[in-house]
């Protein structure tokens, strides 16, 4: 199957790179339509999933990242027309000179090709990553999880509908719909047909693309996020940012996962965390001696000690680690050792600590008093976001048009030889 659906893939990404932008921009803001026309049939295959996920006991945080709304549908057709609203970066000039030989040389933003995109849950990848690929002129290979199989189905279906209609080849878009374990590392070894590999779920997912792929993985996605409460913070707003970080959607990866607080307002500011939260949703913690003890002396907080593994875990629950610290720099060499990379705030009052924690801490994207929970394609200003990558290569935080892009010099003689 990854054969078929790899050579489809290779020959229809040389159709869709000819592609102007007027005609890319056209057929996703058809497509958008199409997905509102649509929405009664999407839901019908998504509630299959839905079906399927609770009786194999899904726990309902996981089961609201698959399932699709009219208003989720009505968003991805939002993102759609964001995306068409963009400027086509292909074909864009970055640099351009004549050397001391004479020679004209530019430099410009081409397509990678062909990607593949290996993902779990959420069926609004589907859209997200063949609307970023369409338009700059890659195809995609697609491969969801088995939850949310029926809903993948019905989404590339109607994209190769509107594609069909619009004259342009469909396969420019393909499902690997066997969802086996064993199709997936053949889709990681098929480095004669695909360009690039993007993985988006778990820990585990992602290191076992990293480990098999023959194709050049951009990592994406995990998401142990952490917010610092400083000894200067205003407390009413490290209780609102860490509810909203932790509680709006915690099955997302840039929800926080981990509480650092400083020492010296610790004793005042958790109990008022948990009296806050009891309006909102019960949290339990993974806290360490200081703040367990603090913990435990509240009604209805619930809390237990901290394990090691505990403060480098992406639970994706209404579960949160806290670590107490005595300085700035603790919290900085705490949350470097457990983070992976993807979104940290800081909440502080203090000039200095701002700019030492932006400096110093090592992520895609560091917040000073405001939630993780921004660190989004949509939000900044990238339309979809094909995934947040947490590497340092090619493409780091949301990644959008432009890490869907390579670059090709084009040289001009007059018959210079070397």
């Amino acid at each position: 199957m990854i054969e078929e659906l790899g050579a489809k893939v290779k020959a229809a990404s040389k159709e869709v790179a000819q592609l102007s932008a007027t005609d890319k921009n056209s057929f996703l803001c058809q497509l958008a339509e199409s997905l509102i026309q649509n929405t009664e049939r999407i839901i019908q295959e998504n509630d299959r999933d839905v079906a399927k996920a609770k009786e194999h006991g899904i726990s309902e945080i996981m089961v609201d990242r698959l399932r699709l709304t009219a208003q989720r549908i009505a968003d991805m057709a939002v993102g759609l027309r964001q995306v068409a609203d963009l400027p086509d970066p292909i074909g864009q000039v970055l640099q351009g000179f004549t050397n001391l030989d004479g020679l004209k040389i530019l430099q410009k933003r081409v397509p990678l090709g062909t990607v593949g995109m290996i993902f779990e849950s959420r069926p609004n990848v589907t859209i997200d990553a063949f609307s970023l690929c369409f338009k700059t002129g890659n195809s995609v290979l697609l491969r969801g999880g088995s939850d949310a199989l029926f809903s993948n189905i019905v989404l590339v279906e109607i994209i190769k509908e509107n594609l069909r209609a619009q004259g342009i080849t469909d396969s420019v878009v393909e499902l690997l719909s066997d969802t086996s374990h064993e199709e997936a590392e053949k889709m990681m070894q098929a480095d004669q047909f695909l360009d690039v590999l993007i993985p988006r779920g778990s820990a585990r997912l992602i290191n076992r693309v990293k480990e098999k792929s023959k194709v050049p993985v951009i990592e994406t996605g995990v998401g142990n996020c952490t917010v610092f409460v400083d000894e200067s913070a205003d407390l009413e707003m490290a209780s609102q940012i860490v509810i909203n970080a932790k509680t709006q959607r915690p099955s997302v990866c840039n929800a926080a996962e981990s509480l650092v607080v400083h020492a010296k307002v610790a004793a005042e500011f958790l109990p008022k965390l948990c009296e806050d939260l009891k309006k909102v949703h019960p949290v339990e913690f993974r806290a360490d001696e200081a703040a367990l003890k603090i913990f435990q002396a509240q009604e209805n907080c619930p809390a237990i000690a901290a394990t090691t593994e505990d403060f480098g875990t992406e639970y994706l629950d209404y579960i949160m680690s806290v670590k107490t610290v005595n300085s700035l720099d603790e919290a900085i060499e705490h949350i470097n050792r457990y983070s992976s990379r993807h979104s940290e705030s800081i909440v502080t009052r203090d000039y200095f600590n701002v700019q030492k924690f932006q400096d110093e801490i090592d992520a895609a994207a560091v917040y000073v008093n405001a939630s993780t929970r921004f660190t989004d394609g949509f939000v900044f200003g990238l339309g979809a976001e094909i995934g947040i990558s947490t590497q340092k290569l090619h493409a780091r935080g949301p990644m959008g048009l432009e890490a869907l892009t390579s670059t090709k010099y084009l040289i001009e003689g007059t018959g210079q030889t070397r």
